[in-house]
Formats: C-alpha cells, structure tokens, sequence
C-alpha cells in the first residue's frame, strides 16, 4: 500500500512539475525512472531509500552516465 502511494508520488511528479522544468538529468535512467524501478523491486523501505540516496547523488559535482537500479 506505501510502495503504491510512493509510485503515485513520483508519477505525480512526471506529469506534473517535470514536464515544465527543464530537463536537466546526469543519470540514466532519470531519476523518477529509477525510484519507481526501485519501488517496485524491493517495496517502500529499501526502493525508498534507494531513490533517496540516487536523488542524493545528483548534483553538478556527482556522477553521470548510465546507472541502473542494484
């Protein structure tokens, strides 16, 4: 029931607020992509803190290039 409430969350977030900021994603997948990868593999506590820990990374001294939910 969280993991579905996350999903709606971040699905939420796709169509809503990131169709109008620019596109400005280091990773692949985006990082909305990879939190509902996430969710739905290891439900809303490990998925959760998976995403949180992506969305930590994304910053201009961070990463880039392709990286895949574990």
């Amino acid at each position: 029931m969280l993991t579905r409430l996350l999903i709606l969350l971040v699905r939420a977030w796709q169509i809503g607020p990131s169709v109008v900021l620019p596109s400005s994603c280091r990773f692949q997948p985006s990082c909305s992509a990879y939190a509902i990868t996430a969710l739905r593999r290891y439900g809303a506590v490990k998925g959760g803190w998976l995403a949180a820990k992506r969305i930590g990374r994304c910053h201009p001294f961070g990463g880039f290039g392709p990286d895949p939910v574990p």
